[in-house]
């Protein structure tokens, strides 16, 4: 009796240390990650702002000729661990653009509260709507990875009234630095419902690796060139 109770016990020892030995090795692996992760977002973004800084120039020079107002446009979006931080992209919208939100149709407000964006939004100017369709808008966002508030591949960052509609599944979103393109964005972007944004989202977050980032990448230069889903 005592020799089974003694085996019992060595046996629970060894499944106990396996499992803490399996919980280890998968910390080491997400800490490799991570690392190399950041690596490659601080190499990639200095290579990719020196390499760019001709069309930089020359987008800036087209959204200021286009419309009155500033070059750049720098949003407050909700980054890892719910730090706030500015997110820049290239103007794309009038001056006025909060103001003509009291001026949208019934259907354009419903689709706005839905979604947070417009099919046919009439705040865009005509420069921005070639920049969002191409997803030039977003280039000043290099410069986000460079500072670390954004990784290249990882969740779409977020406001705060969208943040809410993650209810209990907040945390694990904020757990993951956002990213310039993701899951979402490779996958349908604006041809999806924000529920199934999240969707998306949730799932890269639970599922992040080496090579799902490899596969986002290269599927969201597809997306761009065949400017799916783009508004």
């Amino acid at each position: 009796m005592n020799l089974d109770f003694e085996n019992n016990e060595m046996i629970l020892r060894e499944n106990a240390l396996v499992a803490l030995s399996n919980e280890i090795n998968k910390d080491l692996k997400k800490k490799a990650y991570m690392h190399v992760k950041r690596m490659s977002d601080v190499i990639l973004s200095i290579i990719g702002l020196i390499i760019l800084s001709p069309i930089f120039l020359l987008l800036a020079l087209f959204v200021k000729l286009d419309s009155k107002g500033p070059v750049f446009f720098a949003h407050t979006r909700i980054g890892k661990n719910g730090k706030k931080f500015k997110m820049y992209k290239f103007r794309t919208m009038y001056e006025n653009a909060e103001d003509m939100i009291k001026d949208f149709t019934p259907e354009q407000m419903k689709e706005w509260k839905e979604n947070y964006k417009l099919t046919n939004d009439p705040r865009v100017t005509k420069v921005g709507k070639i920049l969002r369709k191409t997803s030039l808008d977003e280039l000043p966002q290099i410069i986000n990875i460079l500072k670390g508030e954004l990784s290249i591949i990882g969740p779409r960052p977020v406001t705060n009234p969208e943040l809410e509609k993650y209810g209990n599944n907040k945390d694990e979103f904020l757990s993951v630095t956002p990213g310039l393109t993701g899951y979402w964005q490779a996958n349908g972007r604006s041809n999806t419902t924000y529920e199934q944004r999240m969707e998306m989202e949730l799932y890269y977050c639970k599922n992040m690796s080496f090579l799902l980032d490899l596969k986002i990448f290269f599927k969201t230069i597809l997306t761009v060139l065949k400017r799916e889903g783009a508004v």
